[in-house]
């Protein structure tokens, strides 16, 4: 058997922009066990602090301003990751709908139309599912 070389005509793949590779690091990280653990530890520490502090407005004030920080920063780093993620799968998904022989190229870029569009489509699918059930029920 003959093996036949692929050619690749695209140009190698340009490393990503700082900020992309910082916010899926981040996220990455960010859903970790060891994180978590890192968290809870740092909680309870600081809980088991209390005492020592009084229990004083600048002891609730560190957790409060820590946490809100944190928080406010990782909802823009991971609804970046996510941007990109989904955006790559809509690149996915319509390179398959192309290359698929008999697959609705109207189909392609979904995302643009109006919300009563993709629920009109919506409803002919589950429409179309319905009596594809109907059909294997038999």
């Amino acid at each position: 058997m003959q093996r036949v070389a692929m050619t690749n005509t695209s140009p190698p793949p340009k490393r990503p922009p700082f900020f992309n590779r910082f916010a899926r690091g981040t996220a990455h990280a960010a859903g970790r066990p060891a994180t978590f653990l890192i968290v809870l530890v740092a909680l309870v520490a600081w809980g088991a602090s209390g005492p020592v502090f009084h229990y004083s407005n600048a002891w609730q004030l560190i957790i409060n301003t820590t946490t809100n920080v944190i928080t406010f920063l990782m909802v823009f780093l991971i609804q970046a990751t996510q941007n990109r993620d989904s955006q790559a799968l809509h690149v996915k998904l319509d390179e398959l709908i192309r290359a698929v022989h008999g697959a609705r190229n109207s189909l392609l870029n979904l995302d643009d139309l109006s919300d009563e569009e993709l629920e009109q489509l919506h409803d002919h699918f589950v429409s179309l599912a319905a009596r594809a059930r109907k059909v294997t029920d038999r």
